[in-house]
């Protein structure tokens, strides 16, 4: 099965260069997907592109996809489902939550000059960045490429109930399953509720496995097509 990957906020295609391999080795196909504004120079990007580009990954795929979405990707993730219901089998959320409808996409920092840099790193001190080191955060932080600022402001518009039909797995690292569920039962994570099938896979890691755990997590990738035939 085609395994499609869309990386969060800063990052390009070559964040899953780890993982690539590892779902292969595991018999499926992993298609990071390259996001317009997030590596090729294209600073007018907005969500509708980075949303086709995620689209056209998904169309180009063989047969049914798993589409995986990592942090605030997982939004795009979603709207991937709400576009093919047909075409996705199932939505692995890493790290992530889906966004609902009418609400901003990414609009968590702030925006200069037209894009959204890497704010640094006391937003993520603690959990989500202790596994990276010291070495890692230097070399995550230099790569980091500005979010255009028509993706991170841009409205996520979901317009297909079928979304809801599609398997959900919420891959959980620097938060527990058990937050997740509490998380969705609490309201938090307004479109988790209403889909009908949610599954949960923990990974010891922090917010960005695919640098510091790119096997477990291409297991658990694995492992999510494996369960769909």
């Amino acid at each position: 099965m085609d395994v499609v990957l869309i990386g969060g906020l800063w990052l390009d295609g070559a964040a899953w260069e780890r993982v690539v391999p590892e779902v292969a080795a595991l018999g499926h196909r992993a298609v990071p997907v390259a996001l317009p504004g997030q590596g090729d120079g294209n600073a007018a990007a907005t969500l509708d592109d980075q949303l086709d580009a995620v689209l056209a990954a998904v169309d180009a795929a063989r047969g049914p996809v798993l589409v995986v979405g990592h942090s605030a990707a997982c939004g795009l993730a979603w709207l991937a489902a709400d576009r093919r219901p047909e075409k996705v089998a199932k939505v692995a959320l890493v790290g992530g939550i889906p966004v609902a409808d009418g609400k901003p996409y990414a609009d968590f920092f702030e925006v200069r000059d037209g894009a959204m840099p890497f704010p640094g790193w006391e937003p993520f001190a603690g959990p989500e960045s202790d596994d990276l080191g010291e070495e890692g955060r230097s070399a995550l932080a230099a790569a980091a490429i500005p979010v255009p600022e028509g993706v991170a402001r841009g409205t996520v518009r979901l317009t297909d109930p079928r979304r809801y039909d599609v398997p959900v797995l919420m891959v959980c690292p620097e938060f527990t399953p058990a937050q997740a569920r509490a998380w969705t039962a609490a309201g938090d994570i307004p479109e988790l509720p209403l889909a009908k099938d949610v599954d949960y896979a923990d990974i010891d890691a922090g917010h960005w496995p695919m640098f510091t755990q790119p096997a477990a997590l291409g297991r658990i990738l694995a492992e999510a097509a494996d369960a769909l035939g």
